[in-house]
């Protein structure tokens, strides 16, 4: 039962995050990525729609993902956390 519990816990550890904290963050990054995803559809057909909002979610996403990240040694084989 604890290797079950450690598929929902380690990669979230490595981030410094709990299950829930990490589940809130990812989601917190589709939505962003929705957004950024729906302004470049619609900039793709209307070219002084959105001109920017693509490339700024781009910004916004690498900042909090990567830039910013908690990176702490993984407790399963020591390696540093990987993606989101």
């Amino acid at each position: 039962m604890r290797s079950l519990f450690g598929l929902f816990t380690n990669h979230p550890a490595t981030v410094g995050e709990t299950y829930l904290e990490h589940m809130a963050m990812s989601f917190g990054f589709s939505m962003r990525m929705l957004g950024g995803c729906l302004a470049c559809l619609v900039h793709g057909l209307l070219p002084f729609l959105f001109v920017r909002t693509g490339s700024d979610q781009i910004r916004v996403l690498h900042d909090r993902m990567v830039a910013h990240r908690d990176r702490r040694p993984s407790r399963i084989d020591g390696r540093s956390g990987g993606n989101a």
